[in-house]
């Protein structure tokens, strides 16, 4: 870790864990060696930064939305971290050829499959790109839920402390068993995925997942 990247992450660090009361008990189930999708569902703007910085020293990247480098100063902190910038509701193949470089280096890559906020907290169905990501790399995948960060920005305003909680799945592969993957085998897969997130989280956050009755493992593959 170069001294800039250390100087942001730790002083990013410090001050989320005194705004923030943070419950990081499964943390140690985080592999520490090897590429790593980590995969989490997305309320807000705390729970990026506060898990990277949980992470800390092992080697992570993730996929953020372009639009986050409008702002010149997430732009310059996500840029210090070495974030990938994903362009939205396109193929973004530059992102995609970056992300697979991070995995070829070992690195934990994190993302969000809902692609975009749920401001509720609660899941929204996830998009395909994932499981994409997934199968051309290899990877193991690892769900990684967390809540509470959905109140950070009320409780700010009132200068009171937030709690969140992180739990960590089991980490397991994609596996098409020799079969064609379509798009409706792909979002077959990122489903079965995300109710493997759904199951980590209380079920008042489990939204478009809720019904875990329905779940199935029929392409996930555990180590």
């Amino acid at each position: 870790m170069g001294f800039s990247r250390w100087v942001v992450t730790y002083a990013c660090k410090s001050g989320l864990e005194a705004l923030c009361r943070i419950d990081k008990s499964d943390l140690h189930k985080v592999p520490m060696r090897g590429p790593l999708l980590a995969y989490s569902n997305h309320t807000g703007s705390v729970e990026a930064p506060l898990i990277y910085t949980q992470l800390a020293p092992r080697p992570v990247t993730a996929l953020a939305k372009a639009e986050t480098w409008d702002n010149p100063f997430l732009g310059w902190v996500f840029s210090t971290w070495e974030i990938i910038p994903l362009r939205r509701g396109e193929a973004d193949m530059e992102a995609m050829r970056k992300s697979l470089a991070a995995l070829e280096q070992g690195m934990i890559l994190g993302m969000s499959p809902e692609g975009t906020r749920n401001r509720t907290g609660q899941l929204l169905r996830a998009h395909p790109g994932i499981a994409v990501l997934a199968l051309k790399s290899g990877a193991p995948l690892l769900p990684v839920a967390h809540w509470g960060g959905e109140k950070f920005l009320p409780n700010l305003k009132r200068l009171r402390r937030t709690d969140f909680r992180i739990r960590v799945g089991e980490p397991f592969y994609l596996d098409a068993g020799g079969r064609k993957v379509t798009k409706e085998i792909r979002q077959q897969m990122a489903d079965e995925m995300m109710y493997k997130l759904a199951a980590l989280l209380p079920e008042a956050y489990r939204g478009a997942y809720s019904d875990l009755g329905k779940a199935t493992e029929e392409y996930l593959k555990f180590l």
